[in-house]
Protein backbone atom coordinates (compact mmCIF):
# COMPACT_ATOMS: atom_id res chain seq x y z
CA UNK A 1 0.00 0.00 0.00
CA UNK A 2 1.77 3.25 -1.38
CA UNK A 3 0.84 6.86 -0.61
CA UNK A 4 0.75 9.08 -3.99
CA UNK A 5 2.94 11.48 -4.40
CA UNK A 6 2.13 14.99 -4.50
CA UNK A 7 2.97 18.64 -5.44
CA UNK A 8 2.63 22.16 -3.56
CA UNK A 9 3.23 24.97 -5.11
CA UNK A 10 3.26 28.61 -3.63
CA UNK A 11 4.99 31.89 -4.35
CA UNK A 12 8.33 32.23 -3.40
CA UNK A 13 8.16 35.98 -3.32
CA UNK A 14 5.64 35.78 -0.35
CA UNK A 15 7.05 36.62 2.98
CA UNK A 16 4.00 35.32 4.91
CA UNK A 17 2.35 31.31 4.79
CA UNK A 18 -1.44 31.03 5.35
CA UNK A 19 -1.73 29.20 8.67
CA UNK A 20 -4.72 26.82 7.96
CA UNK A 21 -2.75 25.76 4.64
CA UNK A 22 0.22 25.09 6.09
CA UNK A 23 -1.10 22.78 9.04
CA UNK A 24 -3.22 21.24 5.99
CA UNK A 25 0.58 20.49 4.56
CA UNK A 26 1.52 18.89 7.48
CA UNK A 27 -0.91 16.75 8.08
CA UNK A 28 -0.99 15.30 4.20
CA UNK A 29 2.57 15.07 4.12
CA UNK A 30 2.45 12.73 7.75
CA UNK A 31 -0.63 10.75 6.32
CA UNK A 32 1.72 10.02 3.40
CA UNK A 33 4.67 9.62 5.50
CA UNK A 34 2.64 6.89 7.70
CA UNK A 35 1.05 5.22 4.27
CA UNK A 36 4.68 4.88 2.64
CA UNK A 37 5.83 2.84 6.11
CA UNK A 38 3.49 0.73 5.37
CA UNK A 39 5.02 -1.16 2.89
CA UNK A 40 8.76 0.31 1.96
CA UNK A 41 10.70 3.24 1.61
CA UNK A 42 10.68 3.84 -1.86
CA UNK A 43 11.71 7.71 -3.70
CA UNK A 44 8.26 9.51 -4.55
CA UNK A 45 7.49 10.48 -7.99
CA UNK A 46 7.88 13.70 -8.51
CA UNK A 47 6.10 14.11 -12.12
CA UNK A 48 3.00 11.88 -11.40
CA UNK A 49 0.46 15.02 -11.01
CA UNK A 50 2.10 17.02 -13.76
CA UNK A 51 0.32 14.36 -15.95
CA UNK A 52 -2.21 13.75 -14.28
CA UNK A 53 -4.98 15.96 -16.38
CA UNK A 54 -3.39 14.20 -19.47
CA UNK A 55 -4.09 11.11 -18.64
CA UNK A 56 -7.43 11.22 -17.51
CA UNK A 57 -8.48 13.05 -20.50
CA UNK A 58 -6.08 10.88 -22.45
CA UNK A 59 -8.24 7.59 -20.68
CA UNK A 60 -11.23 8.90 -21.90
CA UNK A 61 -10.20 9.39 -25.41
CA UNK A 62 -8.64 5.82 -25.51
CA UNK A 63 -12.00 4.33 -24.68
CA UNK A 64 -14.14 6.14 -26.60
CA UNK A 65 -11.72 4.81 -29.83
CA UNK A 66 -12.12 1.24 -28.34
CA UNK A 67 -15.69 1.71 -28.50
CA UNK A 68 -16.08 2.05 -32.30
CA UNK A 69 -14.45 -0.74 -32.37
CA UNK A 70 -16.24 -3.22 -30.29
CA UNK A 71 -19.77 -4.87 -30.16
CA UNK A 72 -22.52 -2.55 -28.91
CA UNK A 73 -22.72 -4.66 -25.43
CA UNK A 74 -18.75 -4.30 -24.38
CA UNK A 75 -19.36 -3.00 -20.99
CA UNK A 76 -16.96 0.26 -20.50
CA UNK A 77 -18.23 3.87 -20.71
CA UNK A 78 -16.67 6.86 -21.26
CA UNK A 79 -19.43 9.01 -19.54
CA UNK A 80 -18.89 6.70 -16.39
CA UNK A 81 -17.25 9.41 -14.67
CA UNK A 82 -20.42 10.43 -13.63
CA UNK A 83 -20.67 7.66 -11.23
CA UNK A 84 -16.54 7.57 -10.51
CA UNK A 85 -16.24 5.83 -6.83
CA UNK A 86 -13.99 6.06 -4.23
CA UNK A 87 -14.28 5.70 -0.60
CA UNK A 88 -16.93 8.51 -0.18
CA UNK A 89 -19.17 6.93 -2.37
CA UNK A 90 -22.33 5.95 -0.87
CA UNK A 91 -25.22 4.74 -1.83
CA UNK A 92 -28.41 6.58 -1.36
CA UNK A 93 -30.78 3.28 -1.48
CA UNK A 94 -30.21 -0.64 -1.62
CA UNK A 95 -32.49 -2.70 -3.68
CA UNK A 96 -32.53 -6.63 -4.10
CA UNK A 97 -30.25 -7.58 -7.35
CA UNK A 98 -32.44 -7.16 -10.46
CA UNK A 99 -30.88 -9.74 -12.60
CA UNK A 100 -28.83 -7.30 -14.63
CA UNK A 101 -26.03 -9.38 -16.27
CA UNK A 102 -23.08 -8.07 -18.22
CA UNK A 103 -23.11 -10.10 -21.58
CA UNK A 104 -20.04 -11.92 -22.23
CA UNK A 105 -18.08 -11.96 -25.32
CA UNK A 106 -17.20 -15.83 -27.11
CA UNK A 107 -14.41 -16.96 -29.07
CA UNK A 108 -14.77 -18.23 -32.29
CA UNK A 109 -13.53 -21.54 -31.43
CA UNK A 110 -10.68 -23.33 -29.76
CA UNK A 111 -7.38 -23.20 -31.56
CA UNK A 112 -3.71 -25.06 -30.51
CA UNK A 113 -2.70 -22.16 -28.48
CA UNK A 114 -5.99 -22.86 -26.61
CA UNK A 115 -5.39 -26.09 -26.05
CA UNK A 116 -1.50 -25.54 -25.07
CA UNK A 117 -3.35 -22.93 -22.45
CA UNK A 118 -5.63 -25.13 -21.05
CA UNK A 119 -2.87 -28.11 -20.62
CA UNK A 120 -0.82 -25.72 -18.61
CA UNK A 121 2.32 -26.79 -20.97
CA UNK A 122 3.17 -27.99 -24.53
CA UNK A 123 2.40 -31.33 -25.33
CA UNK A 124 1.07 -33.85 -23.01
CA UNK A 125 2.74 -32.45 -19.81
CA UNK A 126 0.77 -30.50 -17.12
CA UNK A 127 3.30 -28.48 -15.53
CA UNK A 128 0.42 -27.23 -12.84
CA UNK A 129 0.37 -31.23 -11.78
CA UNK A 130 3.38 -31.95 -9.45
CA UNK A 131 5.01 -32.28 -6.20
CA UNK A 132 6.93 -30.24 -4.06
CA UNK A 133 10.81 -31.34 -3.87
CA UNK A 134 13.34 -30.03 -1.02
CA UNK A 135 15.91 -28.32 -2.86
CA UNK A 136 18.57 -26.72 -0.86
CA UNK A 137 21.49 -26.38 -3.60
CA UNK A 138 19.55 -24.42 -6.22
CA UNK A 139 16.91 -22.19 -3.90
CA UNK A 140 15.83 -19.61 -2.65
CA UNK A 141 16.18 -17.91 -5.52
CA UNK A 142 17.17 -14.66 -4.03
CA UNK A 143 17.98 -13.50 -0.30
CA UNK A 144 15.28 -11.88 1.47
CA UNK A 145 18.04 -9.24 2.98
CA UNK A 146 19.74 -8.56 -0.37
CA UNK A 147 16.49 -6.52 -2.19
CA UNK A 148 15.91 -3.63 -0.84
CA UNK A 149 11.74 -3.58 -2.41
CA UNK A 150 11.22 -6.48 -0.17
CA UNK A 151 7.86 -5.18 2.06
CA UNK A 152 7.71 -5.82 5.64
CA UNK A 153 4.36 -7.68 5.18
CA UNK A 154 6.51 -10.73 3.58
CA UNK A 155 9.93 -10.64 5.27
CA UNK A 156 9.52 -13.44 7.66
CA UNK A 157 13.23 -13.57 8.47
CA UNK A 158 13.76 -10.35 8.96
CA UNK A 159 10.57 -10.37 11.71
CA UNK A 160 12.17 -13.66 13.26
CA UNK A 161 10.99 -16.59 11.68
CA UNK A 162 13.85 -18.68 12.58
CA UNK A 163 13.22 -21.79 10.08
CA UNK A 164 14.05 -20.85 6.40
CA UNK A 165 13.59 -24.40 5.48
CA UNK A 166 10.55 -22.49 3.57
CA UNK A 167 12.96 -20.98 1.02
CA UNK A 168 14.27 -24.35 -0.36
CA UNK A 169 11.35 -25.96 -2.15
CA UNK A 170 11.70 -26.58 -5.64
CA UNK A 171 8.09 -27.19 -7.57
CA UNK A 172 8.88 -30.64 -9.79
CA UNK A 173 5.78 -31.32 -12.37
CA UNK A 174 4.89 -34.85 -12.75
CA UNK A 175 6.91 -36.18 -16.09
CA UNK A 176 8.47 -33.69 -16.83
CA UNK A 177 10.98 -30.04 -15.65
CA UNK A 178 9.86 -26.34 -15.53
CA UNK A 179 12.20 -24.15 -17.63
CA UNK A 180 14.92 -23.26 -15.20
CA UNK A 181 14.79 -19.52 -13.77
CA UNK A 182 17.43 -17.05 -16.01
CA UNK A 183 17.57 -13.76 -15.17
CA UNK A 184 19.12 -12.82 -18.17
CA UNK A 185 17.00 -14.52 -20.10
CA UNK A 186 13.95 -13.38 -18.55
CA UNK A 187 15.66 -9.00 -18.73
CA UNK A 188 15.80 -10.21 -22.43
CA UNK A 189 12.07 -11.13 -22.89
CA UNK A 190 11.32 -7.76 -20.94
CA UNK A 191 13.52 -5.59 -23.27
CA UNK A 192 11.51 -2.42 -24.32
CA UNK A 193 8.34 -3.86 -22.54
CA UNK A 194 6.05 -3.07 -19.77
CA UNK A 195 5.16 -6.12 -17.47
CA UNK A 196 2.67 -5.25 -15.57
CA UNK A 197 0.51 -6.86 -12.35
CA UNK A 198 -3.04 -6.12 -11.98
CA UNK A 199 -4.98 -7.54 -8.80
CA UNK A 200 -4.71 -7.05 -4.89
CA UNK A 201 -2.16 -8.01 -2.18
CA UNK A 202 -1.19 -11.23 -3.42
CA UNK A 203 -0.87 -10.00 -6.58
CA UNK A 204 1.46 -7.99 -5.42
CA UNK A 205 3.43 -10.08 -3.34
CA UNK A 206 3.68 -11.80 -6.78
CA UNK A 207 5.33 -8.37 -8.20
CA UNK A 208 7.16 -8.15 -5.66
CA UNK A 209 8.90 -11.78 -6.13
CA UNK A 210 9.88 -10.74 -9.54
CA UNK A 211 11.67 -7.55 -8.61
CA UNK A 212 13.28 -9.32 -6.16
CA UNK A 213 13.86 -11.97 -8.78
CA UNK A 214 15.23 -8.88 -11.31
CA UNK A 215 16.98 -6.42 -9.66
CA UNK A 216 19.77 -7.49 -8.22
CA UNK A 217 21.72 -8.06 -12.10
CA UNK A 218 20.92 -3.84 -12.57
CA UNK A 219 23.25 -1.55 -11.10
CA UNK A 220 21.42 0.91 -8.40
CA UNK A 221 22.25 4.07 -10.67
CA UNK A 222 20.44 2.15 -13.60
CA UNK A 223 17.01 1.23 -11.95
CA UNK A 224 14.48 2.79 -9.99
CA UNK A 225 11.08 2.52 -8.00
CA UNK A 226 8.43 5.44 -8.80
CA UNK A 227 5.42 4.75 -6.85
CA UNK A 228 1.75 6.49 -7.24
CA UNK A 229 -1.37 6.07 -5.58
CA UNK A 230 -2.59 3.92 -8.15
CA UNK A 231 0.22 2.67 -10.10
CA UNK A 232 4.16 1.37 -8.50
CA UNK A 233 6.77 1.40 -11.59
CA UNK A 234 10.26 -0.39 -11.29
CA UNK A 235 12.24 0.83 -14.50
CA UNK A 236 15.61 -0.90 -15.84
CA UNK A 237 17.12 1.94 -18.24
CA UNK A 238 19.17 -0.11 -19.40
CA UNK A 239 16.71 -2.90 -20.94
CA UNK A 240 14.01 0.07 -21.57
CA UNK A 241 11.89 -2.04 -19.31
CA UNK A 242 9.06 -1.92 -16.51
CA UNK A 243 7.94 -4.11 -13.86
CA UNK A 244 4.30 -2.34 -12.64
CA UNK A 245 1.78 -3.13 -10.23
CA UNK A 246 -1.64 -1.72 -10.32
CA UNK A 247 -4.34 -2.06 -7.26
CA UNK A 248 -6.79 -3.02 -8.99
CA UNK A 249 -8.61 -5.43 -6.13
CA UNK A 250 -11.83 -6.14 -7.76
CA UNK A 251 -10.92 -5.76 -11.51
CA UNK A 252 -13.79 -3.45 -12.18
CA UNK A 253 -14.18 0.06 -10.72
CA UNK A 254 -14.82 0.42 -6.85
CA UNK A 255 -14.69 2.07 -4.03
CA UNK A 256 -11.97 0.15 -2.86
CA UNK A 257 -9.40 1.38 -5.60
CA UNK A 258 -6.99 3.68 -3.02
CA UNK A 259 -4.24 1.51 -2.17
CA UNK A 260 -4.22 3.08 1.49
CA UNK A 261 -7.47 3.72 2.56
CA UNK A 262 -9.23 0.61 1.41
CA UNK A 263 -11.36 -0.83 4.83
CA UNK A 264 -14.66 0.22 4.17
CA UNK A 265 -17.93 -1.58 5.49
CA UNK A 266 -19.64 -1.31 2.44
CA UNK A 267 -17.99 -2.85 -0.83
CA UNK A 268 -19.20 -0.51 -3.84
CA UNK A 269 -18.42 -1.28 -7.33
CA UNK A 270 -19.46 -0.52 -10.88
CA UNK A 271 -20.27 -3.52 -12.31
CA UNK A 272 -20.30 -2.51 -15.97
CA UNK A 273 -16.82 -0.25 -15.67
CA UNK A 274 -13.42 -0.83 -15.52
CA UNK A 275 -12.49 2.68 -16.85
CA UNK A 276 -10.23 3.70 -14.22
CA UNK A 277 -7.75 0.81 -14.46
CA UNK A 278 -8.19 0.26 -18.46
CA UNK A 279 -6.67 3.87 -18.44
CA UNK A 280 -3.96 2.33 -17.08
CA UNK A 281 -3.04 -1.42 -17.82
CA UNK A 282 -3.91 -1.22 -21.94
CA UNK A 283 -1.06 -0.28 -23.26
CA UNK A 284 1.17 -2.76 -21.15
CA UNK A 285 2.77 -5.53 -23.21
CA UNK A 286 2.66 -8.64 -20.36
CA UNK A 287 -0.23 -8.20 -18.51
CA UNK A 288 -1.18 -10.80 -15.21
CA UNK A 289 -4.28 -10.49 -13.75
CA UNK A 290 -5.74 -11.83 -10.17
CA UNK A 291 -8.93 -11.42 -8.40
CA UNK A 292 -10.60 -13.60 -5.91
CA UNK A 293 -9.84 -12.86 -2.17
CA UNK A 294 -11.71 -9.70 -1.88
CA UNK A 295 -14.91 -11.24 -2.80
CA UNK A 296 -15.05 -13.47 -0.32
CA UNK A 297 -15.83 -11.01 2.28
CA UNK A 298 -19.63 -11.13 2.07
CA UNK A 299 -22.03 -9.34 -0.02
CA UNK A 300 -21.26 -6.47 -2.65
CA UNK A 301 -23.29 -3.55 -3.90
CA UNK A 302 -23.70 -2.46 -7.47
CA UNK A 303 -23.65 0.77 -8.87
CA UNK A 304 -24.17 0.41 -12.38
CA UNK A 305 -22.41 3.29 -14.46
CA UNK A 306 -25.96 4.25 -15.97
CA UNK A 307 -27.37 4.84 -12.33
CA UNK A 308 -27.82 9.09 -11.96
CA UNK A 309 -29.34 8.30 -8.59
CA UNK A 310 -26.99 6.76 -6.26
CA UNK A 311 -29.44 3.70 -6.40
CA UNK A 312 -27.40 0.23 -5.67
CA UNK A 313 -28.24 -3.40 -6.19
CA UNK A 314 -27.21 -6.63 -3.71
CA UNK A 315 -25.01 -9.38 -4.78
CA UNK A 316 -22.99 -12.13 -2.86
CA UNK A 317 -20.14 -12.07 -3.78
CA UNK A 318 -19.21 -14.77 -6.07
CA UNK A 319 -22.03 -13.53 -8.35
CA UNK A 320 -20.33 -9.77 -7.84
CA UNK A 321 -16.83 -11.14 -9.21
CA UNK A 322 -18.87 -13.15 -12.19
CA UNK A 323 -20.11 -9.28 -13.47
CA UNK A 324 -16.84 -8.02 -12.91
CA UNK A 325 -14.49 -10.90 -14.71
CA UNK A 326 -17.63 -10.39 -17.42
CA UNK A 327 -16.94 -7.31 -17.46
CA UNK A 328 -13.00 -7.57 -18.13
CA UNK A 329 -13.29 -10.33 -20.12
CA UNK A 330 -15.44 -7.78 -22.84
CA UNK A 331 -12.00 -5.89 -22.39
CA UNK A 332 -9.75 -8.71 -23.43
CA UNK A 333 -11.98 -10.39 -26.60
CA UNK A 334 -11.94 -6.47 -27.85
CA UNK A 335 -8.64 -5.29 -27.03
CA UNK A 336 -6.30 -8.18 -26.92
CA UNK A 337 -4.39 -9.44 -30.00
CA UNK A 338 -2.50 -12.63 -28.37
CA UNK A 339 0.46 -12.09 -31.37
CA UNK A 340 1.05 -8.34 -30.00
CA UNK A 341 -0.03 -8.69 -26.30
CA UNK A 342 0.13 -11.38 -23.83
CA UNK A 343 -2.71 -11.94 -20.96
CA UNK A 344 -2.25 -14.00 -17.76
CA UNK A 345 -4.66 -14.88 -15.22
CA UNK A 346 -3.49 -16.50 -11.90
CA UNK A 347 -6.00 -18.59 -10.43
CA UNK A 348 -7.18 -18.16 -6.76
CA UNK A 349 -4.30 -18.19 -4.25
CA UNK A 350 -5.44 -20.78 -1.00
CA UNK A 351 -5.70 -19.82 2.60
CA UNK A 352 -4.14 -22.49 5.36
CA UNK A 353 -6.60 -21.09 8.23
CA UNK A 354 -8.18 -24.23 9.27
CA UNK A 355 -5.47 -26.84 10.82
CA UNK A 356 -8.46 -29.72 11.11
CA UNK A 357 -8.10 -29.93 7.43
CA UNK A 358 -4.65 -31.21 7.17
CA UNK A 359 -4.49 -32.47 10.79
CA UNK A 360 -7.86 -33.80 11.77
CA UNK A 361 -8.54 -33.21 15.48
CA UNK A 362 -6.10 -29.88 15.87
CA UNK A 363 -7.65 -26.16 16.06
CA UNK A 364 -5.25 -23.88 14.91
CA UNK A 365 -4.32 -22.81 11.47
CA UNK A 366 -0.32 -22.34 9.44
CA UNK A 367 1.14 -21.54 12.33
CA UNK A 368 4.12 -23.07 13.68
CA UNK A 369 3.70 -25.64 10.35
CA UNK A 370 6.98 -26.31 9.31
CA UNK A 371 6.96 -29.03 6.06
CA UNK A 372 4.43 -28.79 3.16
CA UNK A 373 1.42 -31.10 2.61
CA UNK A 374 2.21 -34.50 1.11
CA UNK A 375 -0.95 -35.57 0.62
CA UNK A 376 -1.40 -35.53 -3.37
CA UNK A 377 -4.56 -33.44 -4.48
CA UNK A 378 -5.15 -31.68 -1.19
CA UNK A 379 -7.61 -29.55 -1.39
CA UNK A 380 -9.21 -26.85 1.46
CA UNK A 381 -11.94 -25.37 2.01
CA UNK A 382 -10.36 -22.02 1.16
CA UNK A 383 -10.24 -22.34 -2.47
CA UNK A 384 -13.90 -22.58 -3.64
CA UNK A 385 -14.64 -24.57 -6.11
CA UNK A 386 -18.07 -23.00 -7.31
CA UNK A 387 -15.97 -20.09 -7.96
CA UNK A 388 -12.94 -21.63 -9.46
CA UNK A 389 -15.96 -23.14 -12.18
CA UNK A 390 -17.73 -20.13 -12.78
CA UNK A 391 -14.02 -18.31 -13.45
CA UNK A 392 -12.81 -21.16 -15.62
CA UNK A 393 -16.06 -20.94 -17.76
CA UNK A 394 -15.49 -17.15 -18.55
CA UNK A 395 -11.93 -17.97 -19.28
CA UNK A 396 -12.91 -20.98 -21.77
CA UNK A 397 -14.87 -18.17 -24.00
CA UNK A 398 -11.82 -16.14 -24.10
CA UNK A 399 -9.62 -18.78 -26.20
CA UNK A 400 -5.85 -17.92 -26.88
CA UNK A 401 -6.32 -14.50 -25.38
CA UNK A 402 -5.34 -15.34 -21.93
CA UNK A 403 -3.34 -18.09 -20.65
CA UNK A 404 -4.13 -19.60 -17.43
CA UNK A 405 -1.46 -19.46 -14.28
CA UNK A 406 -3.35 -22.39 -12.58
CA UNK A 407 -1.38 -21.82 -8.60
CA UNK A 408 -4.32 -23.24 -7.02
CA UNK A 409 -3.44 -26.38 -6.19
CA UNK A 410 0.39 -26.49 -6.13
CA UNK A 411 -0.11 -23.75 -3.75
CA UNK A 412 -2.85 -25.50 -1.25
CA UNK A 413 0.18 -27.97 -0.15
CA UNK A 414 2.32 -25.12 1.12
CA UNK A 415 0.68 -24.73 4.48
CA UNK A 416 4.18 -23.77 5.62
CA UNK A 417 4.87 -21.19 3.54
CA UNK A 418 2.88 -17.98 4.84
CA UNK A 419 3.89 -15.39 7.28
CA UNK A 420 1.39 -16.30 10.22
CA UNK A 421 3.23 -13.72 12.92
CA UNK A 422 6.39 -13.32 11.27
CA UNK A 423 5.70 -10.00 9.44
CA UNK A 424 5.01 -6.36 10.21
CA UNK A 425 1.58 -5.67 11.65
CA UNK A 426 0.55 -2.21 11.43
CA UNK A 427 -2.18 -2.14 14.22
CA UNK A 428 -1.39 -2.61 18.14
CA UNK A 429 -1.77 -6.28 19.00
CA UNK A 430 -3.30 -6.82 22.19
CA UNK A 431 -2.10 -8.89 25.01
CA UNK A 432 -4.93 -11.43 24.50
CA UNK A 433 -3.77 -11.30 20.67
CA UNK A 434 0.06 -12.14 22.01
CA UNK A 435 -0.76 -14.88 24.21
CA UNK A 436 -2.29 -16.80 21.27
CA UNK A 437 -0.51 -16.48 17.72
CA UNK A 438 -3.20 -18.21 16.05
CA UNK A 439 -5.28 -15.48 16.55
CA UNK A 440 -3.44 -13.12 14.15
CA UNK A 441 -1.45 -15.14 12.04
CA UNK A 442 -1.67 -14.04 8.51
CA UNK A 443 -2.16 -17.33 6.95
CA UNK A 444 -3.27 -15.51 3.56
CA UNK A 445 -0.30 -13.71 1.90
CA UNK A 446 2.76 -16.03 1.38
CA UNK A 447 6.46 -15.44 2.73
CA UNK A 448 9.61 -14.32 0.22
CA UNK A 449 11.34 -15.89 -0.87
CA UNK A 450 8.66 -18.76 -1.53
CA UNK A 451 5.78 -20.29 -3.25
CA UNK A 452 5.08 -16.57 -5.53
CA UNK A 453 8.99 -17.07 -6.74
CA UNK A 454 7.47 -20.16 -8.49
CA UNK A 455 4.70 -18.59 -9.84
CA UNK A 456 6.53 -16.52 -11.35
CA UNK A 457 8.78 -19.10 -12.73
CA UNK A 458 5.72 -20.64 -14.03
CA UNK A 459 5.05 -17.02 -16.03
CA UNK A 460 8.25 -17.37 -17.15
CA UNK A 461 8.14 -21.15 -18.39
CA UNK A 462 5.26 -19.64 -20.52
CA UNK A 463 6.89 -16.03 -21.83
Amino acid sequence: MVAGSWRWKWNRKRNHFPVIPLIFMIFIAATILYSELRIQHIPVNPDRDQHHNHQKQRSLELTRNNLKHSPPFISVHPNSSSVELDRFTICNATMRYSGRNVELVEDDGSSPAFDHRRKGGSGDCDVFSGKWVFDNSAYPLYNESECPYMSDQLACCKHGRPDPGYQYWRWQPHGCNLKRWNVTEMWEKLRGKRLMFVGDSLNRGQWISMVCLLQSVIPADRRSMSPSAHLTVFQAKDYNASVEFLWAPLLVDSNSDDPVNHRLSDRIICPDSALRHLSKWENADILVFNTYLWWRQGPVKLLWSSEENGVCEELDGVGGMELAMKTWGNWVYSSVDPLKKQVFFVTMSPTHLWSREWNPGSEGNCYGEGSPIDLETYWGSGSDLPTMRMVDKVLSRLGSKVTVLNITQLSEYRKDAHPSTYRKFWETLSPEQLSKPESYSDCIHWCLPGVPDVWNELLFHFL
